[in-house]
């Protein structure tokens, strides 16, 4: 466990009071960024304070009235889940990039181009944050934050959400195989035909349909029938 003088305050303000808790600095980055899922050894002091460095603690009523229990444990975990985390300069640069990376997989992947229908490269989406210096929240979901950096970047590279529908016939001598890669998309209608052939249909985020098309391709050695479902 960490040294108290290296500790960390993660801290929430509710019901008119503020209460805090010290915290391992790297036990609470992989905590708020998915890493670590239970508050092991977290806590430098298992106590809930109104303010840390002063050794001030709430009244049990407090803890009650804010929390509904006086559990340190229990409060802890909310403090860390809804509160505030100091963490350090490099963690919160660490997750700002981790964040920022899993925004633009996502937008790449979702996203079209409403001019030419196709998807914008991540290199480009990249690029398009850093000119419009859109706000990127290291504590929120990436899937929160969307709509905010959508809007930020169509002025300058105009996106929209968009998922396609993809009709796909396999011959009979790959369809068992390739149906499992087909199971890794929505499947809207799948039907096995007398000579052992399959027809699908299939729904994906239009930026998903280069990785989809390389992929069945491989399965199938090229010998397979597609068609984008107006």
């Amino acid at each position: 466990m960490v040294s108290l003088d290296k500790a960390i305050i993660a801290r929430i303000e509710t019901h008119g009071e503020k209460f805090e808790i010290l915290v391992d600095p790297d036990l609470a980055y992989l905590f708020k960024t998915g890493s670590k899922k239970d508050l092991a050894n977290m806590m430098v002091v298992e106590e809930v304070f109104t303010d840390a460095r002063k050794v001030e603690r709430p009244t049990s009523e407090a803890l009650k009235k804010a929390f509904g229990t006086t559990e340190v444990m229990k409060i802890a975990e909310i403090i860390l889940k809804k509160g505030d985390v100091q963490l350090t300069t490099e963690q919160r640069k660490r997750m700002m990039e981790e964040k920022r990376k899993k925004i633009v997989a996502i937008l790449a992947r979702e996203c079209v181009d409403p001019r030419t229908g196709a998807p914008h490269p991540p290199q480009r989406i990249e690029k398009a944050m850093e000119e419009s210096k859109v706000h990127i929240d290291p504590f929120k979901d990436a899937e929160v934050q969307l709509d905010e950096v959508v809007d930020a970047l169509r002025p300058i590279l105009p996106m929209k959400f968009e998922k396609v529908k993809i009709a796909v016939r396999v011959p009979a001598e790959y369809a068992p195989r390739a149906f499992g890669t087909l199971k890794e998309y929505s499947i809207h209608k799948e039907e096995w035909q007398s000579n052992g052939s399959l027809i699908v249909v299939v729904e994906m985020p239009a930026g998903l349909q280069g990785e989809f098309y390389d992929k069945i391709n491989k399965i199938t050695a090229g010998n397979v029938e597609t068609k984008i479902l107006k």
